[in-house]
């Protein structure tokens, strides 16, 4: 072989490692690509400035999705029928933020929906941002967080004047259910590590059902490391030493403080995704607490954080089998990140909701 020819070979043989490695993400069947409907909840506050701009974004990539849009607000009494009626319809729904009451017996729109539809398993991802300065590196958790019952069974009476009592219900068939999801998740993310975060020392009958519910879950899957954390001790070992969590399954009241801790170390609530699914419908939204859903200031000033929704809408869009539309969404919300030139107060900037938005849209491929 002559040394002209040489090259010639060389660019035919990366051509074909380069399409040998290309992988197919997802094999459609016929119709998989026809517009789903998806059921929009802007919510309250700053809920319609970011549900806004997820809107925006999925216009602008064509995605196969369509919005039936709801009023609904934090201090209605009840859930509209007609809502329920349309996530049970369309089986998913993406929602901002809803105001929960504090006291006063009036009942949060957000459990009232989690029971109503059934949605037992809430799921938020807590990971470092490439580009966003973080006191901890490689984090990298999910937060996996029985959704039904536990503390927020609403089951509260007051016994006598000056004495209330609120029961926390725990079942072997919420807790197993709770635990398949969360091995089940693991096992086909390739994930490495479940741990159960109890306090089975003191509630020895209620979270020592929980406990034996995972451990027997757990026989099940041999390929996944399982431990078990004390929760007092994991707040602890999670603001010290993260990057040892992977997935954590926890009940419901301890799941919403974990996710929340988790959240903040990895770079704030305004960047977390997650969601609440079920055997039948999911809600994704803002995966840690959205705390600033009343703060009329940045809705004032329309420099609320869409990276959130942003991010929980592409875990939909993946939900929802459009991989490919998930994975444009965040890789352009990863490098308007990682550039640092856009960002909101929150995470050190001074952007406006809509230039993210924009910066967002300029980085679509």
């Amino acid at each position: 072989m002559s040394r002209r020819t040489l090259p010639i070979v060389r660019n035919i043989l990366s051509a074909r490692s380069a399409t040998a490695t290309r992988s197919v993400t997802y094999m459609p069947r016929p119709g998989d690509g026809s517009p789903r409907p998806v059921t929009l909840i802007p919510g309250d506050g700053v809920g319609p400035l970011v549900t806004g701009a997820v809107e925006q974004v999925m216009d602008a990539m064509h995605a196969p999705v369509y919005f039936e849009k709801y009023d609904v607000y934090g201090d209605m009494k009840n859930v509209p029928p007609e809502v329920l009626e349309s996530i049970k319809k369309n089986k998913v729904c993406l929602k901002g933020g809803l105001r929960t009451p504090v006291g006063g017996g009036v009942s949060s729109l957000n459990m009232i929906l989690r029971k109503e539809l059934d949605l037992y398993a809430s799921l938020v991802h807590c990971f470092n941002l490439p580009g966003l300065p973080t006191r901890h590196e490689n984090v990298d958790i999910v937060v996996i967080r029985e959704n039904t019952e536990g503390e927020y069974a609403g089951l509260e009476h007051e016994v006598i004047p000056g004495v209330v009592e609120s029961l926390k219900v725990i079942t072997k068939f919420c807790s197993e259910r709770i635990a398949k999801y969360a091995f089940e998740y693991a096992y086909l993310n390739n994930r490495k590590k479940v741990t159960a975060v109890h306090k089975a020392n003191i509630m020895k009958l209620a979270d020592g059902l929980f406990l034996e519910s995972c451990r027997e879950v757990a026989s099940h899957y041999p390929t996944i490391q399982y431990n078990e954390m004390i929760v007092d001790n994991c707040s602890m070992q999670l603001v010290s030493k993260p990057e040892q969590f992977d997935v954590m399954v926890t009940p419901n009241l301890y799941g919403n403080l974990i996710a929340n801790t988790a959240a903040g170390i990895a770079g704030g609530t305004g960047v977390m995704p997650g969601g609440n699914v079920g055997a039948d419908h999911a809600i994704f939204e803002q995966g840690a607490s959205a705390g600033n859903v009343g703060n009329e200031k940045l809705l004032e000033q329309k420099k609320a954080n869409p990276v959130a929704l942003l991010l929980s809408s592409a875990m939909m869009l993946r939900h929802l089998q459009f991989p490919s539309f998930a994975d444009r969404l965040e890789i352009a919300v990863m490098r308007v990140i990682e550039e640092g030139k856009y960002r909101t107060k929150d995470l050190g900037g001074h952007s406006t909701t809509q230039e993210v938005v924009d910066a967002v849209l300029a980085n679509l491929d």
